[in-house]
């Protein structure tokens, strides 16, 4: 079904290979995961399969045979690949081409000159699947990023491709997101479908993979039968860098108020607390779609903000920093602060990171954020620090995502803001990046600042946070 042999591909520019004399088989049907380090070649190798290199990527350096389906990309047509494949990005909204998720999901069939009918009738079943759970009236762009991947997904299967390609999918999803995610796997394995998963969280895909290969430096480095993997110890995981099992995160809660609260509680507020929020509303396309009455956050200390997909952590996280309109009052020291100010004193580390890079280099970034705040000397440490130094002439646009998400934090780290939201940090991070990370935002909160960290990493959560509040989807009393 998919044969790549002895492949080694350079990106444009690029002064080494991502991928060196990569071989890799997947047979018709087969459920592949590819897991490894961050920057070891998993999305390189999805890439190869779905023909973005070398059609995309038509400047790059590429050595060795692929084919998929029995069609040799490099000299096929991009849509005839496309026929045969469905792909889901790790961040959904770099794939999206329509402003509603009924026109994305028929977009790929439109395209490939579907009948109507049968058009219709397949984007009905899948709205009907994924509208128990996603607003499916609203504009993309304004679902959450977990109702955005359950789109991706929908739109990448409906016009029934023989190979299911997924980059990091479980990233943005919540625990009963993902639940839902290991159920459509399932479906669509059961189907016949052959599925290629690249992913850092393994645990939620042990039932369903057959096989489990560990890339590192652009090849395979070892690779697993799904029974063998069942059976690993945790400290064998370890040892190549994988996640294991997931520790989840006991903390106690904040006390707040307001319909978006999962669990009110007035209590008595925080002594220390720093940012204070109250009368907080916020509507979204004509919907409440966050009510928070009050909460108080402290400094010096990591909150977590949890809560299913599509709950309003990523709109609290844009007023708090000033980059979204609403109702009520903040306040940052006792001082009420106007969405100007907050800005000027917040920094955020959003779930898309590309969208927070401008330079042509890794130094360059992370000096352009230094500079500002006065910390150039500090960069070079915290560059150390995230495995980024020898990066450091890098364009930011030519790593990997992992690699990019730790650059935006390293650029948070030296920025000084007094409030730093957090939104997803870790996707696309292994074991080992994990902890440079939980550390950095340990470092921030230590500075003084109101930390807050958006995250379904259970991982995270147990290494980094202190305390919670949690949210649900707002109820119209």
């Amino acid at each position: 079904m998919i044969h790549i042999e002895h492949v080694t591909w350079t990106y444009p520019h690029a002064e080494t290979p991502s991928l060196r004399n990569l071989d890799l088989h997947v047979r018709s049907g087969e459920f592949v995961v590819l897991c490894g380090a961050s920057g070891s070649g998993k999305s390189t190798a999805l890439r190869l399969m779905n023909g973005l290199i070398p059609h995309f990527h038509d400047e790059g350096s590429l050595v060795g045979t692929v084919t998929v389906d029995g069609i040799a990309t490099p000299g096929a047509e991009l849509d005839e690949i496309g026929l045969g494949t469905g792909t889901v990005l790790q961040h959904p909204r770099r794939q999206f081409f329509t402003e509603t998720a009924r026109e994305e999901i028929a977009f790929a069939m439109e395209n490939f000159g579907f009948p109507p009918p049968e058009i219709h009738t397949r984007v009905d079943d899948l709205i009907s699947q994924i509208a128990v759970h996603v607003p499916v009236e609203q504009p993309l762009q304004r679902l959450s990023g977990g109702q955005q991947q359950q789109v991706a997904i929908a739109a990448a299967t409906a016009h029934r491709p023989r190979i299911l390609l997924l980059d990091e999918p479980s990233s943005s999803l919540s625990a009963d997101a993902v639940e839902r995610l290991t159920a459509t796997l399932a479906q669509v394995k059961a189907e016949g479908v052959t599925i290629v998963v690249a992913e850092h969280r393994l645990r939620y895909l042990q039932g369903l993979a057959d096989r489990i290969i560990v890339m590192r430096d652009g090849a395979m480095s070892t690779q697993w039968s799904a029974g063998t993997f069942r059976s690993l110890p945790d400290d064998v995981l370890a040892r190549e860098g994988l996640r294991g099992d997931i520790r989840t995160a006991e903390l106690p809660s904040l006390p707040a108020t307001g319909g978006s609260v999962a669990q009110p509680s007035p209590g008595d507020q925080i002594r220390s607390a720093a940012l204070e929020l109250e009368g907080i509303r916020c509507r979204l396309g004509g919907r409440v779609v966050l009510d928070i009455e009050r909460v108080s956050i402290a400094a010096g200390e990591v909150t977590a903000l949890r809560g299913a997909n599509g709950a309003g952590k990523s709109t609290l996280a844009r007023i708090i920093t000033g980059l979204q309109r609403s109702a009520g009052t903040v306040r940052l020291d006792g001082k009420a602060l106007s969405r100007q100010a907050r800005q000027r004193v917040s920094a955020i580390v959003m779930q898309d990171v590309q969208r927070q890079l401008f330079t042509d280099r890794v130094d360059a970034e992370i000096g352009l954020a230094g500079a500002g705040a006065g910390q150039v000397d500090e960069s070079e440490t915290v560059l150390r620090a995230l495995d980024l130094d020898h990066l450091a002439t890098r364009h930011p646009l030519s790593l990997s995502g992992g690699q990019q998400q730790r650059l935006v934090v390293a650029t948070v780290r030296v920025s000084n803001r007094r409030i730093v939201i957090f939104d997803e940090p870790s996707s696309g991070v292994d074991r080992r990046h994990l902890r440079s990370i939980s550390d950095q935002i340990r470092r921030i909160a230590a500075s003084g600042a109101v930390v807050v960290l958006i995250s379904h990493d259970e991982d995270l959560l147990h290494l980094a946070a202190d305390r919670q509040l949690t949210l649900a989807p707002h109820q119209a009393s």
